[in-house]
């Protein structure tokens, strides 16, 4: 039975279409996979303590308000009323530095594991306590002040794993529970000494014993701050408003500094202005951290080889295809159904396997199979093994430039484009003395 080129051609186009339903099958899998994942790190995250913000530390000075309002009778006399009216000036750090030493370690829970970090911090600075805290000789006799303390937010307080203590001018106060201030959130204060208005300097300092997982974000909160965080982690991602001003990395870990300063960061005025707005819930934020990253994320790999499934597909077929025209062999659509299904098992094998190895691992014995597979096959339906070899060859160029795709991700475009451009290229050379018009494709019985 003689069936035509352009009826070939259909079958193979109809071919590709219904691979596409096991390919989706699949990419929906490894979205679901990619769920449970995050789920489980998120159950040990909510086991032990999650990412880490730090704000603070602020001095608090609450103080009660004399005012006079003037109220008018029905007579339309007026006369005045004494009226009290409580609040909280807040002061930010003259000086502000932070000297962080972080270890990690891997959390698992069946073959999910999550980062957590371990970090002994030094927190020290100094708060310079202007003459009357700021306020005019005239209206501070209106004010009454209460016990001053110092507030640290702490956005997971679970994490804290020792006995804080404040060190103050000389003085060892522990901190307590809750951070004083709503606009904080969760966190510790430490009560001072009273203060009289008198300009004075308070030098502190503090050691923050503290388990987050992930990441961990600080706001630069002083007039000058200075951040340095160190760890064992090789692969840091580095986020936030800023940048570290110096930072090294490699196998052994990385080191970052960083160093801002009001004028960067407007925080004087941001607190002083949610001071002043009642509605203002929170205090502004402009947090610099770090993020412990697994830099393989098999799952985001597995996900954007999928998203080449298609171009692969034609591909390998295209080559099925070159060699059956040139060859002058009778290749059946359910052979063309039987490679490409072999081809949409590979995104199978290659989820299934990075979970327990590894992506590059997993990716190797995929490809490998399916390229033995393939080659194994093609030798018995080309009829000959050395038909069987180029197109096993063929195939494993193929994975190989899969895979450089997917590790190239900035340039993956380019080599895309590059690759189908070659590729079209040499099929035109390869079928330049074809005759199309006189060529008929005699199907095995």
């Amino acid at each position: 039975m003689i069936r035509t080129l352009g009826f070939k051609a259909g079958a193979i186009a109809l071919l590709i279409l219904l691979l596409m339903i096991p390919l989706t099958m699949i990419d929906g899998l490894v979205t679901e996979r990619q769920r449970l994942r995050d789920g489980v790190l998120t159950d040990i995250a909510r086991s032990s303590s999650y990412a880490q913000q730090l704000n603070g530390p602020l001095l608090v000075v609450p103080y009660r308000k004399r005012l006079t309002v003037w109220n008018t009778r029905e007579d339309g006399s007026r006369y005045a009323q004494e009226q009290e009216v409580a609040g909280r000036l807040y002061l930010l750090p003259e000086r502000f530095a932070v000297d962080g030493r972080l270890t990690t370690e891997a959390r698992y829970r069946g073959i999910y594991q999550a980062r957590l970090y371990h970090g002994v911090n030094r927190f020290s600075g100094q708060f310079a306590v202007p003459e009357r805290f700021g306020l005019s000789e005239a209206e501070f006799p209106d004010y009454a002040f209460e016990a001053p303390f110092l507030a640290l937010g702490v956005s997971d307080i679970r994490g804290i794993r020792n006995d804080l203590r404040l060190e103050l001018d000389g003085q060892r106060i522990a901190f307590e529970p809750g951070s004083g201030e709503a606009r904080l959130g969760s966190g510790v204060h430490a009560p001072l000494p009273a203060l009289d208005g008198t300009p004075q300097d308070l030098a502190f300092a503090f050691d923050l014993d503290l388990q987050g997982s992930e990441q961990l974000s600080i706001n630069p909160i002083g007039r000058d701050s200075r951040i340095m965080l160190a760890s064992d982690w090789p692969h840091p991602s580095f986020f936030g408003e800023y940048l570290p001003s110096e930072r090294e990395s490699g196998d052994h870990g990385f080191s970052a500094r960083w160093q801002t300063s009001f004028f960067a960061t407007n925080q004087e005025e941001a607190v002083a202005a949610c001071a002043q707005d009642a509605s203002c819930q929170r205090f502004p934020t402009s947090t610099l951290g770090v993020a412990f990253i697994d830099p393989v994320d098999h799952y985001l790999k597995s996900e954007r080889a999928i998203k080449y499934a298609l171009l692969f597909i034609l591909l390998t077929f295209a080559v099925f295809f070159l060699f059956e025209v040139i060859g002058r062999r009778s290749v059946h659509p359910v052979q063309y159904a039987l490679a490409g299904l072999s081809l949409a098992l590979f995104y199978l094998l290659l989820l299934s396997l990075s979970e327990h190895l590894g992506f590059g691992p997993a990716y190797g014995l995929s490809a490998g199979a399916c390229v033995l597979l393939n080659g194994y096959y093609a030798s018995h339906v080309l009829r000959g093994r050395t038909r069987g070899l180029g197109f096993g060859a063929a195939l494993a160029t193929l994975y190989g430039l899969l895979y450089g795709l997917l590790g190239a991700e900035d340039y993956a475009l380019l080599l895309g484009s590059l690759l189908v451009f070659g590729l079209l290229a040499g099929t035109m050379a390869l079928t330049r003395r074809v005759d199309w018009y006189g060529l008929n494709v005699r199907a095995a019985d």
